[in-house]
């Protein structure tokens, strides 16, 4: 499982200080996602994702099953890694998948007691924060990122359960 809680961020810079003081910097990247609907189902009812990423490590297909916690965006993921970014948009669209929109962000990766935690610029959305942790025992899991989260400045209640690509489907659609 993937254990996922995220903020807003008003300070990135400030914040990507402390999270190298507190642990280790990892890398900076641009992520590129194509986001795709199926024929069979309406993943925006059904709370799935699938998504094609091409960043520096390759090229993925993940599926994102539907959020099982209220407070947090803990799902179950299965990710593929594939050779080429456009075969693999051709081939989901070949097999009735719709893209529906393309998210864009530059992603900073830190590793801090065990939690990794992404500081994101998302284009045409804005600054977040990202804990992350895979583990079987979400509860523990969720705990020990919430803990850092607060140490860290960020409350427990304004934790985000949308993802990218339902704030930015939010957006356009209140525009």
């Amino acid at each position: 499982m993937e254990v996922e809680a995220k903020f807003p961020l008003k300070e990135p810079d400030k914040l990507k200080r402390i999270l190298a003081e507190k642990g280790s910097f990892l890398k900076k990247k641009l992520e590129e996602d194509v986001y795709f609907n199926s024929p069979f189902r309406d993943f925006k009812e059904s709370d799935e994702a699938l998504r094609v990423r091409k960043d520096e490590e390759g090229v993925t297909i993940t599926y994102k099953g539907p959020k099982l916690d209220s407070e947090t965006k803990t799902r179950e993921e299965i990710k593929i890694k594939v050779d080429d970014f456009e075969k693999a948009v051709e081939l989901l669209k070949k097999l009735g998948f719709k893209p529906v929109r393309e998210v864009k962000k530059i992603r900073e990766l830190y590793e801090v007691e065990g939690v990794l935690v992404c500081v994101d610029h998302v284009f045409n959305l804005g600054d977040f924060v990202e804990f992350e942790m895979d583990s079987e025992d979400v509860e523990t899991a969720k705990e020990k990122i919430f803990s850092l989260a607060e140490e860290l400045g960020f409350k427990r209640e304004e934790s985000l359960r949308e993802s990218y690509l339902e704030m930015l489907e939010r957006v356009k659609s209140n525009q």
